[in-house]
């Protein structure tokens, strides 16, 4: 197949191939070594072959570069001169960021036909918008609002009322209950749950009593709500999730719970229920925090922290519990050398006894 540099094209079992001049072009880098390399796909570096592109963005993986034979490698300027024998280097300031621009080159979205499939259920007074696409036995709830352009997948449910922005999309199994409104462009994995209740009881003649939980759930623009994770609706006012927030998957969060703008929330993270994650949070994974704080923007907590008070803004806690991530490292390291105290300690209580 004879491809000029700069130019991609489609061969004719449906792999896209790519010069190394057009990946250049695309990511905007400093072409060094063939502009008609090709490739067809993107793989990590310690498999990269020739027909594949990938990227050294570190030098701790320099000797993989070294050993591999990628079709074309994206790397640093800090790291351009690292021995390869790659078709064709690029050299971008970020390849990690530059390799966004590659992905759809190679792994295209599978086409979506606007449409609704004879086995789903359309709730009476419920709204749909053109180019709407609901797959089988999908369930739109009574006086459902659904935008222009969203997608919703198999056995998805959104419940009576529901709101769901353009070009958001549900993925297969996922439930929107009542109360919940969905900004535009959402992603809502399989399985998750938004606006379900939150945990709240009140004991009383003998018995844990319900709360009823009347406030909304409030999904802002661009977020992603990742597979099994549940989002509860407020008690009596709303959980509030910001635009552009990032939710991976197994995370709960709390009733009247409001996270801000541009945080992201890893695997297995707890929110109870009140706290305030302002914006640009980093929680990562299996974090905890406590109900009625407040995490300051763009605070970071590290992985298994439990956090039982308010984090000033900016700053990195970790540990259990979570304080000042320098002062959890002093603390940890003198525990380690409590236990070496003590052994000497009971070193010298022995020689005394003997």
């Amino acid at each position: 197949m004879g491809t000029a540099p700069g130019e991609s094209v489609t061969s004719g079992d449906g792999v896209s191939v790519i010069t190394a001049g057009a990946v250049s072009d695309l990511v905007g880098g400093e072409l060094r070594g063939d502009p008609a390399t090709q490739v067809s796909g993107i793989a990590p570096l310690h498999r990269a072959g020739p027909s594949h592109v990938t990227f050294l963005a570190s030098a701790r993986y320099a000797e993989l570069a070294e050993k591999t034979r990628p079709g074309v490698l994206l790397v640093t300027p800090e790291l351009a001169d690292t021995r390869t024998d790659a078709g064709a280097v690029i050299v971008v300031p970020r390849p990690h960021e530059a390799m966004l621009a590659l992905l759809p080159q190679f792994h295209r979205a599978p086409a979506r036909q606007p449409g609704i499939h004879p086995t789903a259920s359309i709730g009476r007074g419920a709204t749909i918008g053109e180019g709407v696409s609901i797959e089988e036995y999908a369930v739109i709830g009574a006086g459902a609002v659904i935008a222009d352009g969203v997608w919703i997948g198999p056995h998805a449910v959104v419940g009576d009322g529901v709101r769901v922005g353009r070009d958001s999309v549900l993925y297969a199994h996922c439930a929107l209950y009542s109360g919940t409104e969905i900004g535009e462009r959402v992603i809502v994995q399989s399985g998750a749950r938004v606006g379900s209740d939150g945990f709240g009881y009140v004991f009383r003649d003998g018995e844990h009593a319900r709360i009823p939980h009347v406030g909304r759930c409030v999904i802002g623009d661009d977020v992603d709500i990742g597979a099994n994770t549940t989002i509860d609706r407020g008690s009596i006012d709303d959980t509030v999730i910001g635009a552009g927030t990032k939710i991976d998957n197994l995370v709960q969060i709390g009733h009247n719970v409001k996270v801000g703008r541009l945080c992201l929330l890893m695997a297995q993270v707890g929110i109870a229920g009140s706290a305030q994650i302002e914006d640009g949070v980093i929680l990562a994974g299996q974090a905890g925090i406590g109900g009625h704080l407040t995490i300051g923007a763009g605070a970071r907590i590290a992985g298994q922290s439990g956090v039982f008070g308010d984090v000033p803004a900016g700053e990195s806690w970790s540990g259990y519990p979570a304080r000042p991530h320098r002062e959890s490292l002093r603390a940890s390291a003198a525990l380690l050398k409590l236990s070496q105290m003590i052994g000497r300690l009971e070193k010298l209580l022995e020689e005394r006894d003997a």
